[in-house]
């Protein structure tokens, strides 16, 4: 039989996601504190558009937090009941984040810079950080965000069976291995647990084992997604640039790439895994134990030159109008990626994951 060159079938689908084909995929969402608004921006594209239904979605911190709050507005409403629902928690978040020090200042403004690593605020909250643990100074545990999730969380909604099913990621302390919260066993402690920096909250403690943040072991974890879901297709929404040109050096570039590079670590290797998978099956797909392997389809919506601008303070900052900077950015970028890459769902990566990952 004669094989379509890749021009040929490029057309074919390209002709079948005119027709207005709806595409099944999964969502992996990274987290990364306040910068998890350019997910929000993202998200609030994606389900406007109305061709992808989603499966299933993994995330870790902000994503985890993104991914609930999506899921039970979807339960409830639809794609437009989630959109809602993400916006009233970013705009709740904004409220609530107003008693913090960690604002754009005067000079930043005048710059037009979203950039606060410089601030004397921020400075102080990182100094802080360093020589105080939070059992320290919050001895009471007090955590606002645990305040917002809880007047918001319908965990009933979230373990519906027609659900769309959740994986989050946290790090168990104690063994250092990576836990997969997943939709039944879900609560408002794992999502916390999954968003638990240990320089600024105590560890959250579940059936007995305290945890910290996910994303050092999966940012997100893709595995649940090629184990646990029917499509193919993953979809990652990556919030932590990969890539830094030239050397740090001034003590904050070095802490703002050493935590992009460790929140980094665990998606690369997967996805590093994924690449040795892809060129095994290319290579012997004729073998029977080979033939049992998934070969996945990977896509990436990012805004590397945009985020990498933003240093590692500006995720503290949740004022409105770097959230809706973050927000409208998201969507830009996810109107583009649409229009660039909505063929290739269900069908083929839209990322070399070779070239880029090995």
């Amino acid at each position: 039989m004669r094989r379509r060159s890749p021009r040929s079938r490029n057309s074919a689908v390209a002709m079948a996601a005119a027709a207005g084909e709806r595409r099944t995929v999964n969502l992996a969402l990274q987290g990364g504190g306040a910068h998890g608004a350019f997910t929000w921006g993202v998200l609030d594209r994606l389900l406007e558009d109305g061709r992808l239904a989603i499966e299933a979605i993994s995330g870790t911190s902000a994503g985890a937090i993104n991914a609930a709050v999506l899921a039970q507005g979807f339960v409830k409403g639809g794609a437009a009941g989630a959109r809602a629902e993400l916006d009233r928690f970013w705009h709740r978040l904004s409220e609530i984040g107003l008693l913090s020090p960690v604002h754009r200042g005067f000079y930043e403004r005048a710059l037009g810079s979203w950039n606060i690593d410089g601030s004397p605020a921020a400075i102080f909250v990182d100094q802080v950080s360093r020589l105080i643990s939070p059992y320290q100074i919050n001895p009471l545990n007090l955590s606002p965000l645990r305040e917002l999730l809880a007047g918001m969380l319908d965990l009933e909604a979230l373990s519906a069976p027609d659900s769309i099913k959740l994986f989050v990621t946290a790090t168990n302390v104690r063994t250092g291995k990576g836990r997969i919260f997943e939709r039944r066993e879900l609560s408002l402690d794992a999502l916390l647990a999954s968003a638990c920096l240990p320089q600024a909250f105590q560890a959250v403690v579940i059936e007995g084992e305290a945890y910290w943040d996910g994303g050092y072991m999966g940012n997100p974890s893709l595995w649940p997604l090629i184990y646990g879901a029917q499509s193919r297709d993953i979809v990652i929404v990556q919030i932590n640039p990969l890539t830094r040109p030239g050397v740090p050096h001034t003590a904050t570039e070095i802490t703002n790439r050493l935590n992009e590079i460790t929140f980094n670590a665990s998606l690369l290797s997967e996805l590093r895994a994924i690449a040795f998978v892809e060129r095994l099956v290319e290579a012997d797909g004729a073998h029977p134990e080979v033939r049992r392997l998934k070969k996945m389809l990977i896509h990436m919506i990012e805004a590397e030159p945009e985020m990498e601008k933003l240093g590692v303070a500006s995720k503290m900052n949740t004022d409105l109008d770097f959230l809706l900077y973050l927000k409208e950015l998201g969507r830009r970028t996810a109107e583009a990626w649409l229009a660039k890459n909505f063929a290739a769902l269900n069908h083929y990566s839209s990322v070399d994951v070779r070239k880029t990952f090995l």
